[in-house]
């Protein structure tokens, strides 16, 4: 954090539901739209944000987030390019299991993404909205994609990125970064769009 850091909380959405995320397939800057399930998802999320005096709401590039923070009703969305997926590279658009035929137990925690961008690159884009939020304070909305927001949430543990593996993280979610003291700390992790449960956790 820079010396005009100011006591900050991270409210995390990650956008509603595409068809990519449904097969499984490595959805980086490739432009996909919501699905049907994903709009009503996103809109679901007005449950919660309509609680919230967020002070500054970030939104990935990509249109399916763009999409959910419109949907959501999160008010004056900014758009910041750090906030786009992963860089895939050669990857994109294949699952898992498609990659894992050329080489065996590849994830991209553990293994490079050819013509892709490191876990390094991606954490030092993190670092650079955490910063953003800290500059603004308060109450802060970041809206992107499932690989970056587990990046950026060990980023913001001081953790090394490749411990984002143990983040699971749903379409459609909503968690919150905070402090415990002064230790940067998971207040919420992964909740369903569910206001009695997200209430019930006093954030």
């Amino acid at each position: 954090m820079t010396n005009n850091s100011k006591p900050v909380t991270l409210y995390l959405f990650r956008h509603g539901q595409t068809q990519w995320a449904l097969s499984g397939q490595h959805t980086g800057r490739t432009d996909i739209p919501l699905t049907d399930a994903g709009r009503d998802q996103a809109r679901a999320l007005r449950n919660v944000v309509n609680h919230i005096d967020f002070s500054q709401v970030l939104v990935s590039p990509l249109s399916r987030a763009r999409e959910t923070a419109e949907l959501a009703g999160l008010p004056n969305p900014k758009v910041v390019e750090d906030l786009a997926e992963f860089n895939y590279g050669q990857y994109e658009g294949k699952t898992t299991d498609q990659i894992r035929q050329q080489v065996p137990d590849w994830t991209i925690w553990t293994h490079p993404c050819p013509d892709g961008e490191t876990l390094e690159e991606a954490a030092r884009r993190c670092q650079n909205v955490i910063d953003t939020a800290c500059g603004a304070g308060g109450k802060v909305a970041l809206v992107a994609h499932g690989h970056i927001l587990r990046i950026l949430t060990a980023t913001w543990l001081k953790l090394g990125p490749a411990e984002g593996q143990h983040l699971m993280l749903d379409t459609s979610s909503i968690s919150v970064l905070s402090h415990e003291h002064e230790t940067p700390a998971i207040k919420l992790w992964n909740s369903p769009v569910d206001l009695n449960a997200f209430l019930g956790q006093s954030v």
